[in-house]
């Protein structure tokens, strides 16, 4: 029976291009996605670019330009960039979107309606300077629980989400003037009223990843505080309720409910009922990084639950660690950062992706620097399953007439590729990347020491029977360790299933004798280290 399986991959924010640190919290997602299509579910792979908030309209603001123009310009970037390392979303929008919008506002209708949102009359800064109201992220100063430089919307250091008032020493972002605080009403969900909800769920997940349960057990622990809602913003949705025209939505309250709303437009495309994707039949997957935990164990749920609507609740928590860049920590601030943009105009869209899969931040921090990306893409990605191809399908080219030869399949062999398919799916499918891609590189050394002990440029001439019978297998072989990494290198995998002629289902496969190769090609670059890193 087919299953309906949402992935939702993290909304890139729409004020900076993307880079190395982004694409190594994202592949997961894509990866899901190839995977359970081939396994013949109902996949709705949705993402898009984050537009709405403050930064975006403070550089809008700098560039004379509309916020609208400065998104619109980001969304446009990301779509190439995506579609260039094969992301295969379903639907990739962005908060701006009519369709987004709307969704949004019928949502936070609803929510209003319940006990888990009341009208509270708080502190909201205001800079005389500037003569403007401070949103939470241009008021700065000190975290008030580790006491590390902050904004006033979430610690980057300890990854605390923030309000504005708590922070120590605030001053404006913009101008460094110490805020006066008047009062305004607002709307609150009301986190500590969901804590029992929010705690249940935590121990009813075990697919969370443990970063994910560690740092959502910290915040739960510490004690949750309601939270604004709705802002004093000039640059964001309208709050759909009487009294609050001149307000907006919360980012952080509209931007996670993306996920839903593009969920439902894919719905409405495909005739598939809205409840039914999410309802009880259903796996629901979320991929993000590090930083963006808490609003997918926290928030998203919260919202879920004070909705009261019955919607599904977060299964899987695919939150990657850090990826550093030469030992130091990313900033863009700084200028030090890898720009995916960058990368593509240097390299082939599945070396990058095979970097950031087999070297990502799954269970820990892990580090880019192009020589180890070098090495590992030439050693692995050419040297080992590049280079079985290559020799596999060139000596069939060469010396049997491009014609796959007769042959038997080995018991060794078939049994070792019908495991790859039960195995890998299962790490797959548990958001173990990096033990599925290993899974599939091992049968890429047993296929290699296969050819090795078959030595068919011996065989051919000595036991021509043997050398096809080698062939065969290795054909077989090549063609498994398509379809196998299929979900994670797509680029390469679709041209060899299109040599092959088969197609790429999560099934063993079988070229028959006979089959005529048509022109084939090298699969996969050597890559120059850089000279400054050969010293």
């Amino acid at each position: 029976m087919k299953k309906n399986i949402l992935i939702g991959g993290a909304w890139p924010y729409a004020n900076g291009s993307l880079h190395i640190g982004h694409l190594a919290g994202l592949f997961p997602g894509d990866v899901l996605a190839r995977y359970y299509r081939a396994k013949g579910d109902n996949v709705f792979y949705v993402s898009g670019s984050d537009c709405y908030g403050t930064p975006i309209a403070i550089r809008a603001e700098q560039e004379g330009k509309t916020p609208e123009e400065v998104s619109r310009a980001y969304h446009e970037e990301f779509c190439d960039t995506f579609q260039k390392l094969g992301f295969s979303y379903d639907l990739y929008t962005r908060t701006t979107h009519p369709d987004h919008v709307e969704f949004v506002r019928r949502f936070h209708r609803k929510l209003y309606e319940s006990s888990y949102v009341e009208e509270r009359t708080v502190r909201q800064a205001y800079c005389p300077v500037c003569r403007k109201v401070l949103a939470d992220r241009l008021i700065v100063g000190k975290c008030p629980v580790c006491g590390a430089p902050a904004k006033g919307d979430q610690c980057d250091a300890c990854g605390e989400v923030l309000d504005g008032e708590t922070i120590l020493d605030a001053a404006c972002a913009r101008c460094g003037t110490v805020p006066v605080f008047g009062t305004a009403k607002q709307l609150f969900l009301l986190l500590t009223k969901l804590r029992p909800q929010l705690e249940t769920l935590l121990t009813e997940r075990p697919h969370w990843r443990r970063n994910a349960i560690a740092f959502t057990k910290r915040y739960l622990e510490e004690g949750l505080r309601d939270r604004a809602i709705t802002r004093d913003l000039d640059w964001g949705i309208d709050v759909p309720k009487e009294g609050y025209e001149d307000k907006k939505i919360y980012i952080w309250t509209e931007n996670v409910l993306g996920y839903l709303s593009a969920a439902y437009v894919l719905c409405r495309e495909r005739g598939v009922p809205f409840a039914e994707l999410f309802g009880e039949h259903a796996r629901h997957y979320y991929v993000h990084g590090k930083d963006n935990i808490p609003f997918h164990t926290i928030i998203l749920p919260a919202l879920l639950l004070a909705h009261g609507g019955g919607l599904r609740l977060p299964d899987d928590i695919v939150s990657s660690e850090y990826m550093t860049l030469e030992g130091r920590k990313i900033s863009t601030s700084g200028n030090w950062a890898v720009w995916a943009k960058d990368l593509l105009k240097q390299y082939q869209p599945d070396a990058i992706r095979y970097f950031f899969i087999a070297n990502g931040p799954e269970k820990r921090d892990t580090d880019f620097s192009r020589r180890e990306f070098a090495r590992r893409t030439n050693a692995e990605l050419a040297g080992a399953w590049g280079n079985f191809v290559n020799r596999t399908l060139a000596f069939v080219k060469r010396y049997l007439d491009g014609s796959v030869p007769e042959g038997e399949l080995h018991e060794e062999t078939r049994d070792r590729i019908g495991d790859a398919f039960q195995k890998v799916g299962a790490l797959i499918e548990k958001a173990a990347l990096k033990d599925g891609l290993e899974e599939c590189f091992a049968l890429v050394r047993y296929a290699n020491r296969y050819f090795d002990a078959g030595a068919p440029w011996i065989a051919r001439t000595e036991d021509p029977a043997a050398c096809r019978t080698v062939l065969y297998n290795c054909v077989q072989l090549v063609a498994n360790l398509a379809a196998l990494l299929g979900p994670f290198l797509p680029f390469s995998s679709e041209k060899l299933l299109g040599w092959l002629g088969i197609t790429g289902d999560w099934q063993p496969k079988k070229i028959p004798a006979g089959y005529v190769l048509p022109e084939i090609n090298i699969l996969f670059d050597h890559i120059e280290v850089p000279k400054e890193e050969t010293d």
